[in-house]
C-alpha cells in the first residue's frame, strides 16, 4: 500500500521489510502507470541501478507490479512480484499477474461495498462499528477520554422536496466533506444512514469540544457561502463523553448523543424528518 511518503507490505512472501520511504520503493513508480510495470534487470534502468534496494538488502534485480485501483484513477498500491536476479515475464505470466491482481481488486471493493457509504465515500454504519472497535482499544490502552458527536442535517426533507434529490445528495456529500476537512485523521467518522452522521474523537472531552465545534461551525458557513446554494446545510450536534475504561457499548454512547443532539434540535426550533 502506498501513502504520501511510505510504502508499506501489508502482505509479503518472502520479504521481512515491513516498509520503506516511497523515495527509494519501485512500487512509487508502478503506481503512477497503467497496467503491468515492469523491469527485467533493474541494473539496466537509470531510475534504479543505484536504489538502495538494488546496492544494498535485499538486492533487487526484476521487479513486475500490478497497480492496485480502488475505482478509475484512485490507485492505492500494488501486487508486485521482485527477484533477486533479472528475469523475463512472457504472455502467459503477464496474464496470471493481471488476473492475480485484479482478484486482489474485487476482493478489496466488496470489502469498500460493505463498509463504505457509496454517495458520500465515508464509512456507512458497519464501516463505523469496525473502526470504533479499533479506537476504543487505542483509548483504553492509553487511558484516552472519547467524545461520540452526532449530526442531523435540519430540513434535508425540505431540501429534496424543493430542490429535487440531485440537491439533497449534493448537501449529504458536502457534509461529508466538512466533516473530513474539520476532523482529524486520528476521529472516525461515517455517515450513519439518512441525513444522520457520526464522529468518534479520540483524546476528546467536555473541555475541548467546543474548540473542535466552533471550527466545524466555521467550515461549514464558509462552505455555504462557497456554494451559494439557494437553501443552506444547516445542522443539529449532540455531544456525549465517555471516559477510556467506560463499558458502554458503541450502541448505547450512540443514543447518548442521539439524545443530547434531538434536544438540541428542539432548541434550535429545527424540528425534524424523523
Amino acid at each position: 500500500m502506498i501513502d504520501e511518503d511510505r510504502q508499506w507490505f501489508k502482505s509479503a512472501q518472502g520479504l521481512d521489510v515491513s516498509e520503506t520511504s516511497r523515495e527509494v520503493s519501485f512500487c512509487g513508480h508502478a503506481i503512477n502507470q497503467t497496467g503491468l510495470f515492469i523491469v527485467p534487470n533493474v541494473l539496466d534502468d537509470e531510475r534504479f541501478h543505484d536504489n538502495p534496494l538494488v546496492t544494498d538488502a535485499p538486492n533487487i534485480r526484476f521487479y513486475a507490479g500490478y497497480v492496485l485501483k480502488l475505482r478509475q484513477g484512485i490507485n492505492i498500491g500494488t501486487l508486485c512480484l521482485i527477484d533477486t536476479k533479472p528475469r523475463e515475464m512472457d504472455d502467459e505470466d503477464r496474464q496470471l499477474l493481471q488476473d492475480l491482481g485484479e482478484m486482489i481488486e474485487q476482493e478489496i471493493k466488496s470489502i469498500q461495498l460493505a463498509t463504505l457509504d457509496e454517495l458520500t465515500m465515508i464509512s456507512n454504519r458497519r464501516g463505523f462499528m469496525t473502526l470504533v472497535d479499533h479506537s476504543l482499544k487505542v483509548c483504553r490502552r492509553n487511558k484516552l477520554p472519547i467524545s461520540i458527536v452526532l449530526f442531523d442535517l435540519n430540513k434535508f426533507k425540505t431540501i429534496n422536496d424543493t430542490y429535487g434529490h440531485h440537491e439533497g445528495d449534493f448537501a449529504l456529500v458536502s457534509f461529508a466533506q466538512i466533516m473530513l476537512e474539520s476532523f482529524r485523521d486520528c476521529d472516525v467518522i461515517a455517515r450513519l444512514g439518512g441525513d444522520e452522521f457520526v464522529v468518534m474523537l479520540l483524546d476528546s472531552d467536555e473541555h475541548r469540544i467546543g474548540t473542535v465545534l466552533e471550527r466545524f461551525r466555521i467550515a461549514a458557513e464558509s462552505a455555504n457561502k462557497k456554494f451559494d446554494k439557494p437553501y443552506q446545510i444547516e445542522y443539529s450536534v449532540g455531544v456525549a463523553h465517555f471516559q477510556h475504561d467506560t463499558d458502554e457499548p458503541i450502541e448505547k454512547m450512540i443514543q447518548a448523543a442521539d439524545s443530547a443532539m434531538f434536544e438540541n434540535k428542539k432548541e434550535q426550533g429545527a424540528g425534524t424528518d424523523r
